[in-house]
């Protein structure tokens, strides 16, 4: 009997068209199609994005599924438990998308605090004037404290690039583990939220968001930055209540807030096109061709070892 693979888009590099040599036959099927809805019966596979939410009520339409891929880290989107109660593995792509985000949480914190996006808008609206003394200013970042939400290898890695700029890095862990985090260039106390919070000059986010982690950052939190902090998400939107940032950016309690990932994405909550000091980004994460060649290879070979 052939083994299916139902794939919701091409992945980048040869793994997937690898894989479906190995077990034919490979289908791709925009995701909730009816190509995809007529496929799902027979699929013993699926390759999903990190927006496409998997349900019970599909396990129930896949009787013959035996594995689901995500080509991401996290498995948010996914029924896990009850993959597990089934036995369906569920295989993502942990570990080699860890320096391109943290290389593109650093770009983004570079551009909100030295104004990138509005300089180049203004260059580009002919506007300009030259150069003049008070002209786009932004704050520095050597001196500064850094704290980040998440100890894993992300926030590590982040941890080194923000050292390296001279700020001062500690850490928040959703396991409530105490003592210092060895990041790779030093070691870093680890702080209970509310002590990191009031100390962050830049909060960046790099926990997974599960029910723990889900809306932690409201209102009351980020009343608890300092003024003119700055946050950087390259983690999950559902983190952070969005609404109340943005509030508080246009109040000017936050100085700035740089965005990889959103609340629902790719639907975008139409106040952040209008807010203050936001650089908005369209997840570009692990958007290296590095870094997507290795997440496919990571997946495929995940799939291949559940399928025999």
């Amino acid at each position: 009997m052939s083994t299916r693979i139902l794939s919701t888009s091409l992945l980048v590099g040869p793994a997937l068209a690898e894989l479906g040599a190995r077990f034919p036959e490979l289908r791709l099927a925009a995701f909730r199609s009816p190509e995809w809805n007529a496929a799902l019966p027979k699929a013993e596979a699926l390759v999903v994005m990190l927006s496409e939410p998997i349900t019970e009520a599909d396990l129930e339409a896949a009787p013959r599924l035996k594995a689901i891929g995500t080509y991401s880290v996290g498995v948010n989107h996914l029924p896990v438990k009850a993959c597990q109660a089934r036995g369906i593995a569920v295989v993502n792509t942990p570990g080699v998308l860890t320096d391109a985000t943290a290389d593109i949480a650093l770009a983004l914190l570079m551009a909100v605090t030295r104004r990138v996006a509005e300089g180049e808008a203004l260059v580009r609206s002919g506007a300009w004037q030259g150069w003049a003394p008070d002209q786009l200013l932004g704050p520095a970042l050597a001196g500064k404290t850094c704290g980040l939400l998440g100890s894993g290898p992300i926030g590590q890695a982040f941890a080194r690039r923000a050292q390296a700029l001279g700020m001062t890095p500690f850490f928040w862990d959703r396991e409530g583990r105490g003592g210092d985090v060895d990041f790779g260039a030093g070691r870093a106390p680890r702080l209970p939220l509310v002590d990191l919070l009031s100390r962050s000059a830049v909060l960046s986010l790099h926990c997974p968001l599960t029910e723990q982690t889900r809306g932690m950052l409201n209102r009351a939190a980020l009343e608890q930055l300092p003024k003119g902090a700055v946050i950087i998400n390259t983690a999950r939107g559902g983190i952070m209540d969005e609404d109340a940032a943005i509030d508080l950016l246009d109040s000017g309690h936050l100085g700035g807030v740089g965005l990889d990932v959103y609340e629902g994405e790719p639907r975008l909550n139409p106040r952040w096109l209008k807010a203050p000091r936001a650089v908005l980004l369209p997840h570009l994460g692990s958007a290296t061709v590095e870094t997507r060649e290795a997440m496919s290879r990571l997946l495929c070979d995940g799939l291949a070892g559940a399928l025999g």
